[in-house]
């Protein structure tokens, strides 16, 4: 049966207009941005059996067009709506970040950085390079290796900061395996980076590891 056949009560559309998106659940929500179903199965259920399929959330966002199309009723048109959804949130949280929001919480950095790098399948080291008020100047992705490493230079790294004119600086990188956990070799490229900071008075804020939905915080555990 499909959505239209429901009772106006049940549909997702006019719940989530009654009751807000946050009352959807996630096979409705997708729903809603597939629109309809395959022959036999509503557009909830395809949405039910692509969650399956993929895992999480978090697995269907990072997923490439190759294995977007291995569910039957999926292909180009929707992997680029996905895509699309995915874009505008990144982009929202960058313009609350650039309006000023201050970047001293972490929560809102974390929100940003699971978007930006959690999906991704190759390593990425990014810097969030910030002012004396804690708000973001620029965001910059310096460095892209492959699923196991990444080469870092932390002249490239100072010479952005102060390209950016940057009090302070955010540090981040992503962990395809989905061990948020970081490495020996992350801490001492840490170490590294905050020393040859501090010689220009350049501050680390923190270094974030992302791995999926976790994102490990070097402040936080004291490792900064």
């Amino acid at each position: 049966m499909g959505i239209n056949d429901w009772s106006e009560q049940e549909r997702p559309r006019e719940r989530l207009v009654r009751d807000g998106a946050a009352a959807l659940s996630n096979p409705e929500l997708l729903a809603l941005l597939l629109r309809v179903g395959v022959r036999g199965k509503s557009a909830v259920e395809l949405g039910r059996d692509i969650l399956q399929h993929f895992g999480s959330l978090h697995g269907l966002f990072g997923a490439t067009l190759n294995d977007f199309s291995e569910v039957h009723g999926l292909g180009m048109a929707k992997y680029a709506q996905l895509q699309a959804v995915m874009e505008l949130a990144r982009r929202a949280i960058g313009e609350q970040l650039q309006a000023g929001a201050s970047l001293s919480s972490p929560e809102l950095v974390k929100r940003y950085l699971r978007i930006k790098l959690g999906g991704q399948r190759h390593e990425s080291f990014v810097v969030l390079f910030v002012d004396v008020k804690n708000r973001l100047i620029a965001d910059k992705e310096l460095f892209r290796g492959t699923l196991t490493h990444t080469s870092v230079y932390p002249r490239e790294v100072v010479k952005a900061a102060l390209a950016c004119n940057a009090a302070s600086v955010i540090l981040a990188h992503n962990h395809p395996s989905g061990v948020a956990e970081p490495s020996d070799a992350d801490l001492g490229l840490t170490r590294t980076l905050v020393t040859a900071l501090a010689l220009v008075e350049i501050r680390v804020l923190d270094h974030f590891v992302v791995a999926g939905p976790l994102v490990y915080s070097f402040a936080e555990r004291g490792q900064l």
